[in-house]
């Protein structure tokens, strides 16, 4: 990547920075898959249920806490399964494509986009079943980085076809 060149704009280090969140965020999903595959869904309603009390003594009414409880209540192994496999797979994937894509890394470029866009449609579904503000603001991230690395991937790509004999050094 050209980062610390002379050349090197904030939109670049932009791209990076996004891109080592995207994997951070990876990294996450992996440690939440695992746990997911650890721990039952009996002793995450348990655990909500502990972390909430205090709240709800309070605040009965505690929109947050009330939201917690009932959807931790009603977890099923199913979809605690279905959620760490969730997870999991996205948070592989996401790793080796960021990994790869810091690497400058050309196959990994249209594969991320493609990995996101899929994700953005399904995001996308998931906010019209069941509005929320933190999908939407995840989902505007995604599509600021399928937007960035596209316009990274084209200038990596214009790098490389470029004839001058300092086209393709990197650092």
């Amino acid at each position: 990547m050209r980062t610390n060149q002379p050349g090197t704009t904030l939109l670049d280090r932009t791209f990076r920075v996004s891109l080592i969140l995207k994997g951070l965020d990876g990294v996450l999903e992996l440690v939440g898959g695992i746990l997911l595959l650890v721990i039952t869904p009996q002793q995450i309603g348990d655990l909500v249920r502990f972390l909430t009390q205090h709240e709800l003594a309070q605040d009965p009414n505690d929109f947050v806490a009330n939201t917690l409880v009932h959807l931790s209540s009603n977890l099923s192994v199913s979809a605690s399964l279905f959620g760490a496999i969730y997870l999991l797979l996205h948070g592989v994937v996401k790793i080796v494509l960021v990994w790869a894509v810091l690497k400058d890394k050309l196959w990994a470029y249209p594969w991320m986009i493609a990995f996101l866009l899929v994700f953005i449609l399904y995001q996308s579904y998931r906010i019209v079943v069941a509005f929320s503000w933190g999908l939407v603001l995840l989902t505007a991230f995604d599509i600021f980085i399928v937007w960035i690395t596209g316009r990274e991937y084209r200038l990596h790509r214009a790098r490389n076809q470029d004839p001058s004999p300092h086209a393709n050094q990197q650092t």
